[in-house]
């Protein structure tokens, strides 16, 4: 008897000690819901790209693949997948030789400065227009403080003409 016993204390201590485990797992549930939701908040909160930014320089081996694709469609007018040609191109690539390699490593590396002065540029243009709006937010806010207080000199003055008639 005894042990019909013990069974039954048993039962019912890995029936609670299952219950906190099912609850876990709904506030894990819970939890992923909410990481969720601050994933797409983050997402709204991207600012968008400027259109006038230039475009990062291609690394060598995508200027390979331009040349590549031209010669690879001349071959094989009939493959229209672009995963094709990026897997030929690619293999082609990895069986080339350093020496092989180093022209369109040259043109990359061409590109990379011109992007670079570019970007010198674009970056100066940024720093000159927000430099710009600064002073104009300061300005306004220089006007608005002005107004404000020229209007608090009329007040001043109202009350002393009121004061003289009595």
């Amino acid at each position: 008897m005894k042990s019909a016993k013990g069974k039954a204390a048993s039962r019912k201590e890995t029936k609670a000690a299952l219950k906190p485990v099912v609850d876990d797992r709904k506030s894990g549930k819970r939890k992923a819901a909410q990481k969720a939701d601050k994933g797409k908040a983050k997402k709204e909160k991207k600012a968008k790209k400027d259109p006038n930014k230039p475009k990062r320089p291609p690394s060598a081996f995508f200027v390979f693949l331009e040349e590549f694709r031209k010669t690879f469609k001349k071959e094989n007018p009939n493959v229209k997948a672009v995963s094709a040609v990026g897997k030929a191109g690619g293999e082609k690539w990895k069986s080339l030789t350093a020496a092989e390699k180093a022209p369109y490593e040259a043109k990359a590396a061409a590109r990379k400065v011109d992007y670079e002065k570019l970007m010198n540029a674009y970056n100066k243009k940024q720093e000159s227009s927000a430099d710009e709006e600064s002073e104009k937010s300061n300005s306004e806010v220089h006007d608005e403080d002005e107004e404000s207080g020229q209007g608090e000199e009329d007040d001043e003055e109202e009350e002393d003409d009121d004061e003289d008639d009595d």
